[in-house]
């Protein structure tokens, strides 16, 4: 039983470490909302400034 225990923790940390690495890089559709959202708040900026909010 030891040493199921010992391949079961593992286990789970492989799995915690594959998971972490993989959500650091950012992918093409992130950095394209991520695009949007920054042209939507410039945009909302120069319409308040437009109106003279």
């Amino acid at each position: 039983m030891n040493s199921f225990k010992k391949l079961m923790i593992a286990l789970v940390l492989i799995i915690s470490v594959m998971g972490i690495v993989g959500c650091e890089e950012k992918g093409p559709a992130e950095k394209a909302g991520k695009k949007m959202d920054e042209a939507a708040e410039d945009a909302a900026k120069k319409v308040n400034d437009l109106l003279g909010k």
